[in-house]
């Protein structure tokens, strides 16, 4: 398939949507209230937000990859 995006991009932005963003912001909700940080539910949101923003342009990205014409997919 070709992406909008080119494949090393595609599969970082992915890790980085469904793995890093969720695991921050989860480190961030529990730690921050233990140690006292100052406006911890708004970096939460923020962080989730920026995941979900990923997740909704990999989607476009996929939703719209066109078949190679290499014959490589199946």
């Amino acid at each position: 398939m070709n992406y909008l995006i080119p494949d090393g991009a595609y599969k970082w932005l992915k890790w980085l949507g469904l793995i890093v963003c969720p695991a921050i912001a989860t480190f961030v909700g529990v730690v921050g209230q233990v140690w006292g940080w100052p406006d911890v539910e708004a970096w939460v949101t923020t962080i989730n937000a920026a995941g979900v923003l990923v997740g909704a342009l990999l989607g476009v990205s996929a939703a719209t990859a066109k078949p190679a014409d290499d014959g490589t997919d199946v």
